[in-house]
């Protein structure tokens, strides 16, 4: 059930017996603008630890704790060329508890209050929560230069992508923060409520018409979307490799590799990417795995990861930093093989069996499901069956392995060379 109840604002329930809780989510997204992305997470921050009604952290943990532990908090992320600002409450099923309580109508009024009576007084958010919030956010930015791995997947995304937007982090940059104030916030809020498109989403033992009810009576407004913005963020190919080599206080070097794919979420040769995805660093039995990481020990992990929204495939490693040639040779060897087409039946028909099995565990996943309705409702062409999705995974032959394959092409190199420590 996918209902428009206000224009731009939709309503997803998807009632469903197979799980004992009910997860609920509301999801404004907007087009990617860079310093809307710092101002946003921030206001999540905010929104996550308090409100008008429930000033303090330890207010907003005792509401849960009577909600019979439901758990609650605000995420924002990337996907293509939009930011999303998402609200989820997961809460146990009403029949499962021995009380008459409507924990989930409770539930549903207590994200209200969320959404509609933040800790705003005479046109600012709370001063001094907001300063708490501020200075968290900076320490969290802060800290991500101790995560090496994180910090490298970042500086090759900064290397790759030409768009100031896809270039800075979902959770936005330490030097945005200085121009945000209590009250430029409250503008960052109000825009959000009034301008974003809205998801709310609803998966559990649920009635689709109470949930429908419910949100009815929330003070929804229309608003205008425009459809110019496309969903996929798409980078011209330029025939030029970026690098950067950084030295930094530590043991095991970090080498990431990003690739143009040129293939995405709804395109004909999505599942053929998949699977050369698979073959190549996606799973235990991949090329990386097995011939960089186990068969050379020339790293300490290799894997690569795809993002079908933005058309880009990156390669992790963790290695001895004198190992670097030899460790950049080797993967450029491994993706040459594909492009080959030197693939055994065997490694193709693993590989299928990995991706199903993968599958078929976000079936059970509620928020996997969730996802997967929401990008449906975005893009018809995802629309498929479990049927339908298996059955295009068996038709991937060798062949278009291969003619993906061939359609790879590095463009841009991170190294953080470690030093002594």
């Amino acid at each position: 059930m996918n209902t428009e109840i206000k224009k731009g604002v939709y309503l997803e329930v998807i009632p469903t017996k197979k799980y004992k809780t009910t997860r609920v989510m509301i999801r404004f997204s907007t087009p990617i603008e860079s310093k809307k992305i710092t101002q946003r997470t921030l206001l999540s921050s905010l929104m996550e630890t308090n409100s008008k009604h429930y000033p303090t952290q330890q207010e907003i943990s005792e509401k849960l704790a009577d909600l019979y532990g439901a758990n609650f908090g605000i995420q924002v992320n990337k996907q293509g060329n939009f930011h999303l600002f998402s609200i989820v409450l997961n809460v146990v099923t009403e029949k499962y508890l021995s009380t008459t309580q409507p924990v989930l109508k409770e539930a549903i009024d207590f994200l209200e209050e969320i959404l509609y009576c933040p800790n705003i007084t005479a046109g600012r958010f709370d001063q001094e929560t907001f300063e708490r919030e501020k200075n968290n956010l900076k320490e969290y930015i802060d800290s991500i230069y101790d995560d090496k791995q994180l910090y490298a997947a970042y500086a090759l995304e900064k290397l790759y992508f030409t768009d100031a937007g896809q270039q800075i982090p979902s959770f936005g940059r330490k030097e945005d923060l200085e121009e945000i104030t209590a009250e430029s916030l409250v503008q960052v809020y109000q825009t959000m409520l009034s301008e974003d498109e809205i998801h709310i989403s609803v998966i559990g033992d649920v009635n689709g018409a109470d949930i429908a009810d419910y949100f009815k009576k929330w003070p929804l407004t229309d608003r205008n979307i425009s459809k110019d913005t496309p969903l996929f963020y798409k980078q011209k190919s330029e025939n030029i490799t970026q690098e950067k080599v950084e030295v930094q206080p530590v043991v095991q070097s970090k080498l990431n590799i990003a690739y143009h794919t040129g293939i995405y979420l709804v395109d004909s040769e999505y599942f053929a990417l998949q699977v050369f995805n698979g073959l190549f660093g996606g799973f235990p039995h991949s090329r990386l795995f097995i011939n960089v990481r186990e068969r050379e020990s020339l790293a300490y992990y290799a894997s690569s990861s795809l993002d079908t929204m933005r058309g880009i495939m990156t390669v992790q490693t963790g290695i001895d930093g004198e190992n670097r040639k030899k460790v950049m040779s080797l993967i450029a060897r491994q993706l040459e093989s594909l492009q080959k087409g030197n693939i055994t039946a065997e490694e193709l028909e693993q590989t299928k069996v990995m991706l199903k099995n993968r599958y078929l565990l976000s079936l059970d996943s509620p928020v996997a499901q969730i996802e997967k309705k929401y990008l449906q409702s975005k893009l018809s062409q995802a629309n498929l069956s479990a049927e339908e999705w298996m059955e295009h995974l068996n038709h991937v032959s060798a062949i278009d392995v291969k003619n993906v394959a061939q359609k790879i092409s590095m463009k841009a190199i991170y190294f953080m060379e470690g030093e002594s420590v």
